[in-house]
């Protein structure tokens, strides 16, 4: 017989799916990367990439941490991490659900404020601009009604003196292309994955080192990245990948499973 409303500890799922961390860690091999590849997308430090994936929370500094570790880690496997946290916070307890309720009551106030327009202001705005466009209307109608009269369908003659001499040019339509590397500048270099064999993991860093791009890329699904100077990618299970550099097809980016690192400037590939 218990006394008072002492808390019960959590209780673990009962069913049969695999704990947060084997979860991740499978995630993590599916998608061809390494502890060092994950910690440098994430910022996690790699021992505790590796105890989060033998389940040992003791690392993170917290439930809070360790909720966030296993958000940024799942994201950057390409897995959902809402059902981990979940799994988390029923084994571990410390669910963030009573944090939340200040955050949503301060978002509903603050979209509430643009509602409160001052509408008078608006409408005596727009009283002044129809007037005033009616004025102008009158105005300009009634002085120069006669000097642009036509006669029988034929301009008069003041009209005609003004009209210019030269004949008039016409400016080329562009031609639009369905292929972004076919419109893509000479001075450039254009690179185009498309994950036709199975999803990939990329990353994608331009000449100034800047990461442009770091995700799960589905199967056929397609990105492209353009560069003034240089493009550097890591692509995990580069074997279902297909590479396109400057419009040409340079095939498969590499072997099943394989994590290969490439870097193209805007003279790739070479001639040959």
């Amino acid at each position: 017989m218990s006394i008072g409303n002492s808390p019960s500890p959590p209780t673990p799922p009962s069913d049969d799916r695999p704990s947060v961390g084997r979860a991740l860690s499978q995630a993590r091999l599916d998608a061809g990367l390494t502890v060092e590849e994950v910690s440098t997308a994430t910022r996690v430090r790699p021992p505790i990439v590796h105890a989060i994936e033998q389940d040992d929370f003791s690392r993170c500094g917290g439930d809070v941490y360790a909720r966030g570790h296993i958000r940024n880690l799942a994201r950057a496997v390409g897995i959902d991490p809402q059902p981990l946290i979940e799994q988390f916070v029923a084994e571990h307890g410390g669910g963030p659900a009573q944090n939340l309720v200040a955050p949503v009551y301060d978002a509903e106030r603050i979209r509430s404020e643009p509602r409160r327009a001052n509408w008078t202001g608006v409408m005596i705005a727009a009283i002044v601009a129809v007037v005033g466009f009616a004025g102008f209307t009158l105005f300009s109608g009634g002085g120069g009604s006669g000097s642009t009269q036509t006669v029988a369908g034929k301009p008069s003659a003041s009209a005609s003196s003004t009209a210019p001499s030269h004949p008039k040019t016409t400016t080329p339509t562009p031609v639009q292309s369905d292929s972004a590397i076919a419109a893509a500048p000479g001075d450039k270099v254009t690179v185009k994955l498309t994950a036709d064999g199975g999803k990939s993991w990329i990353q994608a860093i331009d000449g100034n080192g800047r990461q442009v791009y770091q995700g799960v890329l589905a199967q056929g699904a397609s990105k492209s990245f353009t560069d003034g100077k240089r493009m550097r990618l890591v692509v995990g299970n580069a074997g279902a990948v297909s590479l396109f550099v400057n419009g040409k097809d340079l095939g498969a980016a590499g072997d099943a499973g394989q994590v290969v690192r490439l870097e193209f400037t805007p003279g790739d590939p070479q001639a040959g």
